[in-house]
C-alpha cells in the first residue's frame, strides 16, 4: 500500500494562508518530543513568550500561544472577556469581522456593528460618532482583513478609546510578522493571531496577548469562563511562575516550530522583515499592472502581505487558479462573500515574500492570460 505522504508535491503557497515554511522550521518540528512539563520545554515556552512580546511591542505578562489555530485565539479572546448581555461593538469590512460578530452573539453579548464597504477601511470618524451613543465593554476590529487585503486604522481607533474602560480587541492573524504592531502604544488590550500567515509556521498555534486591563476583566468575571479548554484563568498557570500547573498537553513540536520561526524573524530583524514584505508587494503590484490587471484596494489602504486583484472581464478565474496549481505548482486564493468570482487573493506572507516568488507568479500569469 502506497504511503500518501510520499506523493505530496512542493507547492508555492501564494494564497491567503498558509504560507511557505522555512526548512529550519520543518527541522524544528521533527525534533524529539519532550514532556509538556519538562524543564527544558519550559525554557522553550519562556523564549517564545519573550519573542512574541518583542514582536508585538508589548510588556504584557499574559502573552502566550494558544493550542489551536488562529480561530482558537479569537474564541479565547471573546469567551474570556464576554459575559451575557455585555455591550460589544464590532467593526466589520470583511469576512473576519463578521466572524467576530458571530462568536460574540453566540456568547450572549449585545452586539452592535458598524459596517463598511468591502475593499475599503474602517472610518475612524464614524467609530468616534458611534462611541458617543453607547459605552461598550469591548470594541473589536480586524487589523489586516484577509478577505479583502485592507489594512484598518488600528492605531487611530485605539486613540479614540484611550483612558476609557472599554477593552480594545484586535485580530492580528494576518498582520503579525508582516507589518508593525505596537500593541502598548496603540492601546490594544487583547490581541490574537495565528502561526500560518506571516510567521511562516504551520497552522496549529494562536499567539494571544492580554493587557492588565483585559486580565482584570477576566479576573472580575461574575461567572466562570464557559469554555474549559480556552479558560485563560487556568491556562496562565501553565505558562507562568516557577511551578507550572498542568492544564492540557500542549502540542510540543508545534511550539518547537514557532520558536524557530520567531528566531528567524529576530535574526533578520523585524524592521527588515517588514521592509521585505513591502518591497515584494510593490514589485507584485507593478508587475500585475504591467499585465493590465488592477487592484481592489486603494494604494494607501493596501496590505503588503495580502493582495486582492480584480479579475478581468471574460476570464474564468477558477480555471486560472487551477492551471496555476496543476501546471505551475502555485496556489493563489479566490474571493469570499460578495467578492467571490471578482478577485484573486495573492499572499506574500512570511517566507513566501521573496522576490523570486513574485517573478515566478508573474511569469506564470502572463503565460496563462496571454
Amino acid at each position: 500500500m502506497d504511503n500518501l505522504l510520499d506523493n505530496i508535491e512542493e507547492i508555492l503557497l501564494m494564497g491567503p494562508g498558509p504560507s511557505c515554511v522555512h526548512d529550519t522550521v520543518y527541522e524544528a518540528l521533527s525534533r524529539k518530543t519532550l514532556g509538556h512539563l519538562d524543564p527544558y520545554f519550559i525554557r522553550i515556552m519562556d523564549a517564545i513568550k519573550h519573542d512574541l512580546r518583542t514582536l508585538l511591542n508589548t510588556g504584557n505578562t499574559l502573552t502566550i500561544p494558544m493550542s489551536g489555530t488562529g480561530s482558537s485565539g479569537m474564541e479565547a479572546c471573546f469567551v474570556n472577556l464576554i459575559e451575557k448581555d455585555d455591550p460589544v461593538l464590532i467593526l466589520i469590512n470583511g469576512v473576519f469581522g463578521m466572524r467576530m460578530q458571530d462568536v460574540a452573539q453566540r456568547l450572549g453579548a449585545r452586539v452592535d456593528t458598524l459596517e463598511f464597504e468591502w475593499g475599503t477601511p474602517v472610518i475612524a470618524s464614524e467609530v468616534q460618532a458611534k462611541l458617543v451613543d453607547t459605552s461598550y465593554k469591548i470594541v473589536a476590529v480586524v487589523h489586516a482583513e484577509t478577505s479583502t487585503g485592507v489594512k484598518n486604522p488600528v492605531q487611530e481607533i485605539g486613540a479614540l478609546l484611550k483612558n476609557s474602560e472599554t477593552i480594545y480587541l484586535v485580530d492580528a492573524v494576518t498582520s503579525l510578522g508582516g507589518i508593525e504592531i505596537a500593541m502598548d502604544a496603540w492601546g490594544v488590550d487583547a490581541l490574537y493571531s495565528g502561526t500560518q500567515k506571516c510567521l511562516s509556521c504551520p497552522p496549529g498555534l494562536a499567539p494571544l496577548s492580554f493587557s492588565e486591563k483585559a486580565v482584570s476583566a477576566l479576573e472580575s468575571r461574575k461567572n466562570k469562563v464557559p469554555n474549559w479548554y480556552l479558560d485563560l484563568s487556568m491556562i496562565i498557570k501553565y505558562w507562568k511562575g516557577a511551578t507550572r500547573a498542568y492544564h492540557h498537553t500542549a502540542p510540543i513540536n508545534m511550539h518547537y516550530g514557532l520558536y524557530q520561526a520567531l528566531q528567524l524573524i529576530m535574526e533578520e530583524g523585524p524592521d527588515n522583515v517588514y521592509h521585505r514584505h513591502r518591497v515584494c508587494h510593490e514589485e507584485l503590484v507593478q508587475g500585475l499592472e504591467s499585465l493590465g490587471l488592477s487592484m481592489l484596494v486603494a494604494p494607501g489602504d493596501r496590505l503588503p502581505m495580502l493582495n486582492s486583484v480584480r479579475i478581468p472581464e471574460g476570464v474564468d478565474e477558477a480555471a486560472v487558479r487551477g492551471t496555476l496549481l496543476n501546471e505551475y505548482k502555485i496556489e493563489i486564493g479566490a474571493g469570499l462573500g460578495p467578492l467571490a468570482g471578482k478577485i484573486w487573493r495573492i499572499g506574500l506572507m512570511g517566507h513566501t515574500a521573496r522576490q523570486e516568488n513574485v517573478s515566478r507568479l508573474l511569469t506564470a500569469l502572463k503565460a496563462i492570460l496571454f
